[in-house]
């Protein structure tokens, strides 16, 4: 079983699809430390004069002090309502505009809380439904597993391959550094890593913009030219390979 380990982010970029379709099972990682102005309570679109915008969700406390899984949305209404104002410019001339905005409203009239996890992992869910693309996932914090200390943050990644018996994990190849290789090999795991080919296309008129949210994708192209590049987008490499060679 290969396993992918992530923060949950707010409709994240092509790239975080392109992991989820690449492994068998997703862990949304929400037990360690919340990171304020992260990927999890934002996301970037087109801009409707030049370069790129800002699409965010307010949250109730926004601190180093809480964990991932104790992070509220302040007003979910709100936030809903000043996404699908952040993308009202894609109407005139984005081709898929109406089933994103119908895929945003989804996402957030789905929910029945009010937790910024609940809420991420809904617009993975639903993109992921929209794409085609299967989404095995778990929330790490309803697993019920038993941490003790884990002394930094590479290692989380293979204590939880341990505890929930993968044989594999896939992560991008920028956080090769955060891992070391003897403590995934000492648990029988072994460890890949994920550079995902870049996607370009017509924006019409908008200047391009590289690693937007996937809405911005989403809005340019068909479920199935996208399902196409993200199968086709991630090249996987073994650590023990990348190891020999240095």
């Amino acid at each position: 079983m290969r396993l992918g380990i992530m923060q949950p982010y707010f409709f994240p970029n092509l790239a975080h699809f392109a992991l989820i379709a690449s492994v068998d099972r997703w862990i949304v990682f929400d037990v360690t430390q919340y990171t304020p102005k992260s990927w999890m309570n934002r996301n970037r679109v087109l801009h409707p004069v030049t370069g790129w915008n800002y699409i965010s969700v307010g949250l109730k406390r926004s601190s180093t002090s809480i964990t991932t899984k104790q992070a509220v949305v302040d007003s979910l209404n709100k936030s809903h309502q000043t996404v699908l104002g952040k993308l009202s410019h894609y109407r005139s001339t984005a081709p898929f505009y109406k089933e994103v905005i119908g895929l945003v409203n989804d996402t957030f009239n789905s929910l029945i809380s009010d937790s910024l996890v609940e809420l991420n992992v809904s617009t993975l869910k639903h993109t992921c439904q929209y794409l085609d693309i299967s989404f095995d996932y778990e929330v790490c914090s309803q697993l019920n597993l038993e941490f003790d200390n884990v002394p930094d943050a590479g290692q989380w990644a293979p204590i939880i391959c341990q505890k929930l018996g993968a044989n594999e994990y896939l992560n991008p190849i920028g956080g090769a550094e955060l891992f070391s290789l003897d403590d995934f090999t000492s648990r029988g795991v072994e460890l890949y890593f994920a550079e995902v080919v870049p996607f370009t296309y017509s924006t019409k008129h908008y200047e391009y913009q590289q690693h937007l949210s996937i809405l911005d994708v989403l809005m340019w192209n068909s479920p199935l030219k996208i399902r196409n590049a993200i199968c086709t987008s991630c090249n996987l490499t073994k650590a023990s390979e990348l190891h020999a060679k240095n």
